[in-house]
């Protein structure tokens, strides 16, 4: 699969499973470690941990396999590495907070 389309299933994956705010962002050439974002909030711990897990079993579906997960829903944040495309899983507060979109704020984003 293209990272484009790993992308679009993990976006697909978080709105199954009611992330809200969900953007995909086109880092190509502008990040050194993958060339997608995809960005998602849930509202509570056990909401982060569906999604997470939501796509995660759609990726593999398609043979695609996560290489690293980072955090713990718990902790309000959840980040699954997929080489060519991250997926950043939050809680409304820690997503406001760390403000990645906003580190991002010129690159392309994806409808």
């Amino acid at each position: 699969m293209e990272a484009r389309e790993i992308a679009g299933v993990a976006r697909e994956a978080a709105l199954d499973r009611k992330g809200t705010d969900v953007a995909v962002l086109d880092v190509r050439g502008r990040s050194p470690v993958t060339d997608y974002l995809v960005i998602a909030s849930g509202n509570t711990p056990s909401h982060l941990k569906a999604i997470a897990s939501e796509a995660s079993k759609a990726l593999k579906a398609h043979g695609v396999y996560c290489y690293r997960k980072s955090g713990e829903p718990e902790d309000g944040w959840v980040a699954l590495d997929f080489v060519d495309v991250v997926i950043h899983i939050f809680l409304p507060e820690r997503r406001e907070y760390y403000a990645i979109e906003e580190l991002w704020e010129d690159v392309r984003r994806l409808p």
